[in-house]
């Protein structure tokens, strides 16, 4: 399984990151398309969703 990051967590390299759950289990029909996918650098934060601003997991992108 690949490594997950949550929101508040620093990115460990470059890349494109996509969506992977949100931190507290709930639905995650609300988080649109446009935002499953994020381009971040080495040391930038990981977000939270912009549609409803949870925490999320994000992994790096294949």
């Amino acid at each position: 399984m690949a490594e997950r990051y949550k929101t508040g967590e620093k990115a460990p390299e470059n890349g494109t990151y996509e969506f992977d759950g949100l931190v507290n289990g709930g639905n995650d029909a609300d988080v649109t398309e446009d935002e499953k996918h994020i381009e971040l650098s080495n040391g930038d934060t990981f977000p939270p969703t912009r549609s409803n601003k949870d925490a999320a997991y994000w992994k790096k992108a294949k």
